[in-house]
């Protein structure tokens, strides 16, 4: 997408929103023979972009509007190793939407088998590039975020969404 497109004429993304198929970079591998940690972040930030896109937000957002988005918050949960040659896809679930934040959840899976192996728990902050601080978004590209979390309520909602960081409780 090169220029900015009004909100209001671009389609609902089906949901959830599902990510181009991803390959991993071999340099993304470490030591312990699979994907390193840090690229699991990299798959579910350019899975972000894309959907970003047809929410209108993406870089001709950023270029006209002078607005942009900040990741504030991230918990990322790893569930099955990928290695060098797995195939994978995001799917990403807007969850809420409000004057300045979107709540979204991500599942990287395998493309072709279609075992999950990582989640991501998100909020992002709208952006006064110029002022550099947090901003309401327009009317439009609220409006079209609502419209997308208002597409989500027949999905079922994935396992995972709320969880924190905890130690188990010990069992007696």
């Amino acid at each position: 997408m090169t220029s900015v497109t009004a909100a209001s004429e671009m389609p609902i993304p089906a949901a959830p929103f599902k990510s181009s198929v991803m390959q991993i970079d071999p340099q993304w591998i470490d030591y312990n023979g699979h994907l390193n940690m840090a690229y699991y972040n990299v798959m579910f930030d350019r899975a972000i972009d894309e959907m970003w896109l047809q929410l209108g937000i993406g870089p001709a957002y950023m270029k006209a509007r002078h607005c942009s988005t900040f990741t504030a918050e991230c918990h990322v949960r790893y569930i099955r190793e990928i290695h060098l040659g797995d195939p994978v896809q995001v799917s990403v679930f807007l969850l809420g939407a409000d004057e300045k934040r979107l709540h979204t959840f991500e599942e990287l899976r395998h493309a072709t088998e279609g075992w999950l192996s990582a989640t991501s728990e998100n909020l992002t902050l709208h952006i006064d590039m110029e002022a550099r601080k947090v901003a309401p978004f327009p009317p439009d590209i609220r409006a079209r975020a609502q419209a997308i979390v208002a597409s989500y309520a027949g999905v079922p909602r994935p396992e995972g969404i709320g969880r924190n960081v905890a130690m188990p409780s010990a069992k007696t």
